[in-house]
């Protein structure tokens, strides 16, 4: 059942519980239903929708490598299955995982004080937003950070997959904490340091 409630009291967000499933052509995007006729080939199935521009490709694809190091990004799983996973958890933890819906890439889960909830994440001109939401950000994690830092505290912490965190991961973000992701350069380390700070330069 889709429900409205919210991150920050205005993103459409999705609970556990009955849900009305469509089916054939009702599921597609509008520009794709008089395609159905044509079979796609294996090679040419993927979950994600056709980009618009090579800059979309590069955000999309740059931004799942940055989830898969960040260790909370969880691939494909339903709606069910993350709400089991945050059910347990403490107020505020969340994760990404791919979206069910064709034209949307990823979805947030949380852990909210009714229970988990879940939420599109709308790309729309190379931009990321909470579906509702008004504020858009040039970076999934940039939206993150935004409703970690925002005194309701939505979002807590990330669920990730391997709980304990490595040296090398505490202490990058640690530095990013302390120094900032802008200043990253004009830090005294090498150049391999600086590649594993830049690989992920968030404070999440």
């Amino acid at each position: 059942m889709v429900a409205h409630s919210n991150v920050e009291g205005n993103a459409a967000a999705i609970h556990t519980g009955p849900r009305i499933e469509l089916s054939g052509a009702e599921t597609l995007p509008h520009q794709c239903r008089q395609r159905q006729h044509v079979a796609p080939s294996p090679e040419s199935q993927t979950h994600f929708r056709p980009f618009r521009n090579h800059k979309d490709f590069r955000t999309i694809t740059m931004t799942t490598s940055m989830l898969e190091t960040g260790g909370f990004y969880w691939g494909p799983m339903t709606v069910d299955e993350a709400h089991s996973i945050l059910k347990e958890e403490p107020l505020g933890t969340f994760l990404i995982r791919d979206s069910q819906q064709r034209d949307i890439f990823f979805t947030l889960s949380y852990k909210a004080p009714s229970g988990p909830t879940s939420i599109r994440i709308n790309f729309q001109n190379s931009r990321f937003s909470l579906v509702g939401s008004k504020e858009s950000f040039d970076s999934l994690f940039k939206l993150l950070e935004h409703y970690i830092a925002s005194p309701k505290k939505s979002l807590v912490r990330p669920y990730r997959k391997v709980k304990l965190q490595s040296l090398q991961e505490l202490c990058r973000k640690r530095i990013i904490e302390t120094c900032g992701p802008e200043k990253i350069d004009s830090i005294p380390v090498n150049a391999v340091v600086k590649d594993f700070l830049n690989s992920f330069p968030y404070r999440i």
